[in-house]
């Protein structure tokens, strides 16, 4: 299956995305497809060997929509990069052909494509014998100007300026709207409120003038709001209608019969004072303004979902300076390559991932992590672009460039989210299909019944017909769920958590089990020497650390690393050991100068015939450090035990504040673990975890994860996505948790992007406070239409109450858009 995405453009409420999913849901080959509304995307999967996205996009069309898919990026052969360049200063073909002529004949270059109509290039090229840098250089020699094409930036700001252009549209429409139609309100209802006319358009005396005073100033309120005419008749007519089509029906009936009334009385068709007044030319002008006024709101409200994309795309600065030949120089950002030397002043933004290979500084990591805190740097550490350069100066060589950067893939993955689908959706969509169709016949009953059956006479038939139309709001069910996932998957973000679905959000937000990995995540999985007792008699204590440190530099076993650190630490200078041989599961021998040196467990020591001799005190530490959960390793020298080294992966400080939080919020933590069940349980009990699942292999923390869904559980797994990938994917929500910007952001659903446990409690929170949003939301949608569409109807007037005016119908449809919309903003301010 082929996975593609696309915009789709023309669509104006829940029934236009709900019908086209399920007309293309329904064509051969489709095997999935999802479109949100609020986003204006489409998620398509399809067989290319049975419909083509052409295919699809016809289809489309032919529903009245326009789908722009996304052009995927063409695989290059394996070991060749691709140079996209919008290229400038060409006239004619022969200057397409030079660039390719010259470009082509480079050392290195595999393939030039120069397209002269769309001024643009495209160069194939193994990066090992030329560089970007140097066939833009060939093409400026050649006499033209090139600059690299970043295909996801331009196209998130062709979009952004294609809704900020509209919405300018949507406020240059709304000034004619309003500046006519409130002038018609004050003519058709000022004498009704005590307001005298003039005796030239007072309806007793000029009734003519009346009426063509209301058309004149009705005709350009119609006009500012055309596109409900243009888009909602074409869709009805298609046999899809929307919203629009309910404005066109309801404003066009009120504006037609009052158009028929005026000309009637012009021409002498009837009582002229009676037509006078039966005109509804001001409800018709009344709802076009407000309606437009509503969908204005609405489209600002929905550009500032994407606030949070643009903020992170903006934290890459544009240049970034090089270092090249001793000087230094400024270039664009989109200019640098793999292994170029960068210099990064205090105050600037790193441009680029990379590696520091000169200087000390703090840098401030918090618009991509959240940590708050800036974060030492000094040579051999790795640095992200968009980061903040706090003090020093730092000279960096450039590891990872455009799309392949962390702030790239973060972008990539909220604008994913963004665009997902919750199942909570699931419903709204499915009854926005049949909605508008629905809300046409009930609207039609409504006005014959009371024209036939409560003998109300045309206009209140009317008026009722009218009201029912233009009070039903599809739009409002349709951005209930989108938006707020939008805004969510953005703060996430923000906040240093990825939250990659709308299915994710959902599901975290439904949890009752938190499994954590017990390495790395409860604990700061770096085991380090937290004690060292000797065995009296034998030896000094810097001698032991010393020798120790010295076998165990041959190994790479964590304990063993952790006794090197510790010599480090101490300052001691130790050589490599002359002899070294790894026991498999007990530990090591190795001969240093004249020494013959045993490191490893008990049993290894047993097993030739050490002990602790008349040193009691020795050995109750043994049982005195297990107790504490630290992992006792033996010493030994030419055959004499000589020290005990406690070593423990020490719990992370709020690891026992942020499982009491969990178990106050009603989930189950559960630690698991590859450690024994006694220093597991001393672990567990230290950080206020009851459910232990002890000497578990890694090959098998699935299976321990599907055990517990059996049970009827829905567990989120906790881990640092590289050893237990096979569990987080099992779960039925992934949280990788990293450490800063070396995070696998590709792993789980959620990605936490920084090690404090407390980002756990943010995702949990913001997922619960997103689903609570949703429901709202939902419930504000239906709540509009449920109790509007009846009350429309005149169900109230039936039992001697009011009647519903339709100005005030539609007013009350365009705010509950704006509702929901503005509803999901708040999620803006999660903290």
């Amino acid at each position: 299956m082929k996975k593609v995405t696309a915009q789709v453009k023309g669509m104006h409420c829940a029934s236009c995305s709900a019908r086209i999913e399920k007309v293309v849901g329904n064509m051969d080959g489709v095997d999935d497809v999802s479109v949100n509304l609020a986003a204006e995307t489409m998620a398509l999967s399809f067989d290319p060997d049975a419909v083509s996205a052409d295919e699809v996009g016809k289809k489309i069309k032919g529903l009245g929509f326009e789908a722009e898919f996304d052009e995927p990026q063409e695989p290059v052969a394996g070991g060749l990069s691709a140079l996209d360049l919008d290229i400038g200063g060409m006239h004619c073909a022969s200057c397409s052909s030079r660039i390719e002529r010259v470009v082509g004949k480079m050392n290195g270059v595999d393939t030039a494509s120069v397209n002269l109509a769309a001024e643009t290039g495209k160069f194939v090229f193994d990066p090992s014998l030329v560089s970007r840098r140097e066939i833009r250089d060939a093409i400026a020699n050649a006499g033209f100007t090139s600059e690299v094409r970043s295909e996801e930036g331009d196209l998130f700001e062709k979009r952004r300026k294609e809704a900020e252009d509209r919405l300018a549209a949507q406020k240059r429409a709304l000034i004619p709207a309003f500046c006519f139609a409130l002038p018609l309100l004050i003519l058709s209802m000022g004498h009704m409120w005590g307001m005298p006319l003039p005796a030239f358009l007072d309806p007793a005396h000029s009734p003519a003038t009346f009426a063509v005073v209301q058309l004149l100033l009705t005709l350009p309120v119609v006009w500012s709001g055309r596109n409900f005419y243009l888009h909602g008749v074409p869709a009805l007519l298609r046999g899809g209608p929307d919203m629009d089509s309910l404005v066109a029906m309801g404003t066009g009936a009120a504006f037609l019969y009052s158009l028929w009334n005026t000309l009637a009385l012009l021409f002498g068709l009837g009582d002229p004072h009676v037509l006078a007044m039966d005109l509804y030319y001001e409800s018709a002008a009344v709802l076009i303004a407000m309606i437009s006024l509503g969908k204005y709101f609405e489209a600002r409200s929905k550009l500032k979902t994407s606030d949070a994309i643009r903020a992170l795309m903006q934290l890459a600065p544009d240049t970034a300076t090089l270092l090249k030949d001793g000087e230094q120089v400024d270039i664009a950002v989109a200019e640098v390559e793999p292994g170029d030397l960068l210099l990064i002043k205090p105050g600037e933004r790193i441009p680029v991932d990379g590696t520091v290979t000169d200087g000390r500084s703090s840098v401030d990591e918090s618009m991509l992590t959240g940590e708050p805190m800036p974060v030492g740097k000094q040579v051999g550490d790795p640095v992200a672009g968009g980061t903040l350069n706090s003090s020093g100066a730092l000279t960096m060589r450039a590891d990872r460039v455009g799309n392949d950067t962390m702030l790239a893939r973060i972008v990539k993955l909220v604008q994913e989210a963004q665009g997902s689908k919750a199942p909570i959706a699931n419903l709204a969509d499915r009854i926005s299909f049949y909605f508008v169709p629905t809300v046409m016949l009930i609207a039609l009953i409504a006005g014959l019944a009371w024209y036939f059956i409560g003998q109300a006479g045309f206009p209140f038939s009317l008026r009722i017909f009218v009201a029912v139309m233009v009070i039903a709001c599809p739009c409002a069910m349709g951005l209930a769920t989108p938006v707020s996932i939008m805004v969510s998957a953005g703060r996430g973000a923000q906040l240093g958590v990825l939250i990659k679905s709308g299915r994710a959000l959902q599901e975290a937000g439904s949890l009752d089990t938190v499994v954590f990995d017990k390495t790395g995540t409860l604990t700061h999985g770096r085991p380090e020497v937290a004690a060292i007792t000797m065995v009296r008699g034998t030896m000094a204590q810097t001698e032991a650390v010393y020798l120790a440190a010295s076998a165990e530099s041959q190994s790479e076993h964590p304990l063993a690393q952790a006794v090197v650190r510790h010599a480090k630490e101490k300052g001691l200078d130790y050589p490599a050991p002359d002899e070294f041989e790894a026991i498999l599961g007990k530990g090591i021998k190795a001969k240093v100068g004249y020494r013959e040196v045993m490191i490893g467990n008990w049993a290894f020591m047993r097993e030739h015939g050490l002990g602790f001799g008349d040193d009691g005190f020795a050995e109750e530490a043994v049982g005195h450090y297990e107790r504490q959960g630290a992992t006792v390793v033996y010493f030994a020298s030419d055959n004499k035990l000589n020290a005990l080294f406690a070593i423990a992966d020490e719990m992370r400080e709020e690891t026992p504040e942020v499982v009491a939080a969990l178990k106050k919020g009603g989930l189950t933590p559960v630690m698991l673990t590859g450690d024994n069940e006694t220093n597991a349980r001393v672990i567990a009990g230290r950080a206020g975890i009851d459910e232990v699942i002890a000497g578990v292999l890694p090959d098998r923390k699935a299976e321990e994860v599907d055990r517990l869904q059996t049970e009827g559980r829905k567990v989120a797994m906790v881990g640092d996505g590289i050893n237990d990938a096979p569990a987080l994917a099992k779960a039925d929500i992934g949280i990788a948790m990293g450490s800063g910007i070396d995070v696998a952001v590709e792993s789980g659903d959620v990605v936490l992007m920084h090690s404090d446990l407390h980002a756990i409690l943010t995702a949990l929170n913001l997922s619960r406070a997103t689903l609570r949003n949703i429901k709202q939301n939902l419930f504000w949608a239906f709540a509009f239409n449920v109790i509007g569409i009846p009350v429309a109807a005149g169900v109230l007037h039936v039992f001697g109450g009011p009647t519903l005016n339709p100005m005030i119908a539609g007013t009350a449809m365009a705010m509950s858009s704006v509702t929901v919309v503005s509803n999901a903003l708040r999620l803006r301010f999660f903290k």
